[in-house]
């Protein structure tokens, strides 16, 4: 019966019949070859994620596709988990991790264009301990033994710009096992703490670079996320909620899934499926922590990111909701990697891609190894969640997954997929 369900609607959607009580109110839609899109390739895509249902790759998925500001594609296929039986539905919530990071940077610059926060300003400025950190070099023990953390002071302090572009110096404990990344681990970053408290704790460890020599991805948002807090006064939470979520009509992203009537919504990736890392797990949203993580916390729907994606496309205003300028947009979405700022191995823009303030920049055509237009902005999220925006080609996409081991198969596919059915400017 599923499977007939999600055939029947995937038939609907091919012919460009979206079900306009779910859309009209949310966003515009439009049929896909009044936007220069074909239908029948992007049915393709929804047989695709279909497949890796069958196949046993992902348990669901939600997909949408918006081209010259119009919805062309809404999808809800497979189920909510790995149990089957509870289907995936268009209002599921999933845990977008690390898509965390583009909302808590588009709050940021709120801040910065209200004249309350500069992006020159050293962090220390709003949380002194960081004016003490040192950074960690390894250097070889005697002999070719066993190497030793050696602290050198910083050339200089870290910037709020730095937090924004991932070149404070802070990383992450669970990719690699240097040192620095070692000392993060056995600090436990990831107990109950409330921002202040993991901000402060953080604070005590080594930066694995200078700031400004090194994009490497790791704890910045999480420590802007404090630096907005101590700015409004706010907890972030409530920050977000009242000059973001509210004014865009989010109404289901938060950073825990407390209320019951919600929990039922909430999509889960298979069992085997869970491991983000070196001692680092999926966790349970339903159960409210003190901690409300700007670099990874927040939970979400497909329709609440896509207002969110649909604001920067418009310049930084929704439904009269004026929430950036479009220069600030702009200025957001430019390369912010200078060349003379190195990259780790694990630079997750990838080859042909920049870093502006909290998305990945694509710099030029070529290189990359799938297609979209200079100028092309996105970021995900651990569990696979994604999202782009093409101001050229004036088209917008949102993926909504629950799948570590998956993620980047179906990235690369969607992209590739989603431009193979631009038909017409």
């Amino acid at each position: 019966m599923r499977q007939l369900k999600n055939l029947a609607t995937a038939l609907c959607l091919a012919s460009g019949l979206l079900l306009a009580p779910v859309l009209a109110a949310e966003l515009p839609r439009s049929k896909p070859e009044a936007q220069g899109m074909s239908s029948e390739r992007l049915q393709r895509i929804t047989a695709t994620l279909m497949a890796g249902v069958k196949d046993g790759k992902i348990p669901g998925a939600v997909l949408m596709v918006a081209r010259h500001g119009k919805v062309v594609r809404f999808d809800a296929v497979g189920d909510l988990g790995p149990v089957p039986g509870a289907p995936m539905e268009r209002d599921a919530i999933f845990r977008i991790y690390s898509m965390s990071k583009p909302i808590t940077s588009v709050a940021a610059m709120i801040l910065v264009e209200e004249g309350r926060l500069k992006l020159e300003d050293p962090v220390e400025k709003y949380i002194p301990a960081f004016g003490k950190v040192q950074v960690g070099v390894e250097k070889p023990g005697p002999n070719g033994g066993k190497p030793t953390l050696v602290l050198e002071p910083l050339r200089r302090q870290m910037t709020v710009q730095d937090l924004l572009r991932h070149t404070s110096g802070l990383t992450y404990g669970f990719f690699g096992n240097s040192l620095v990344r070692t000392a993060y681990d056995e600090a436990k970053l990831f107990e109950d703490l409330d921002n202040a408290a993991f901000a402060a704790r953080l604070a005590t460890l080594p930066l694995a670079s200078q700031p400004g020599s090194t994009w490497d991805y790791g704890h910045s948002t999480d420590i802007l996320g404090h630096v907005i807090e101590i700015v409004s006064g706010q907890s972030l939470g409530t920050f977000l909620k009242t000059r973001l979520f509210d004014p865009l009509g989010m109404k289901d992203t938060s950073f825990y899934v407390t209320d019951r009537s919600k929990q039922g919504r909430i999509a889960e990736p298979f069992d085997h499926d869970r491991s983000l890392g070196l001692n680092a797990d999926m966790g349970d949203p339903r159960v409210a922590r003190k901690g409300e993580s700007g670099g990874g916390g927040l939970m979400s729907t497909a329709m609440d990111v896509a207002r969110f994606v649909q604001m920067l496309r418009n310049g930084g205003t929704l439904d009269g909701q004026r929430i950036l300028s479009p220069k600030t947009v702009a200025f957001m979405a430019s390369d912010h990697v200078s060349p003379h700022i190195q990259k780790t191995p694990m630079y997750l823009p990838g080859p042909g891609y920049g870093f502006g303030l909290g998305f990945a920049v694509r710099l030029a055509q070529g290189e990359a190894v799938s297609p979209s237009e200079p100028g092309t902005y996105h970021w995900g999220g651990a569990a696979g969640t994604l999202f782009w925006i093409d101001p050229k080609t004036d088209l917008w996409v949102v993926l909504m997954i629950q799948s570590i081991k998956q993620r980047d198969h179906y990235r690369s596919l969607l992209m590739n997929m989603v431009y193979g059915s631009v038909i017409a400017p």
